[in-house]
């Protein structure tokens, strides 16, 4: 960490810790100071990952979601006018009640309606999972910045010459 200023504690400033070694202070300061640098540099880039997620769901979304919108506004404005129609032709055609027809009718288009809501939504349903990358990226670097902090306090054992 040559690239970062080191602290200056009351026993470094009178001279100790000058002969070319760090006094612990100086290194827990120092740890810190990096963990602290590490830990910025992985939230800035979970926040481009969650970000490039974000942008890569709603391409996946948008489709499905356009024809979902178009199918419930088709169905709210055209299908009672059609209905109506095919009611009375059904009734003339077949000899029926008008009820009898317009039952025929209208389970008949709900049927179809549902079925393209349906597959629609079925398309609809995998691209949920659009946050998978950025989820697991960010289980990582929690669990890194778990392990980082267990062991930073423990002594490095010295190698015997």
């Amino acid at each position: 960490m040559a690239d970062q200023a080191s602290l200056k504690t009351g026993s470094a400033a009178s001279g100790a810790g000058t002969n070319g070694h760090s006094t612990p202070e100086e290194r827990v300061a120092g740890g810190l100071a990096g963990l602290g640098n590490d830990v910025a540099t992985l939230a800035e880039l979970q926040a481009r990952l969650a970000l490039n997620d974000l942008k890569e769901c709603v391409n996946q979304v948008r489709v499905p979601v356009a024809l979902i919108a178009l199918g419930l506004i088709v169905i709210n404005g055209a299908v009672p006018v059609v209905l109506l129609g095919i009611a009375a032709l059904l009734a003339t055609a077949l000899k029926l009640s008008t009820g009898w027809a317009l039952l025929l009718t209208g389970a008949t288009v709900l049927v179809s309606a549902t079925g393209v809501v349906g597959a629609a939504a079925m398309k609809l349903g995998p691209s949920a999972t659009c946050f998978r990358r950025s989820q697991e990226e960010l289980t990582r670097n929690v669990s890194w910045i778990k392990t980082v902090l267990l062991y930073s306090g423990r002594s490095v054992p010295q190698r015997s010459r």
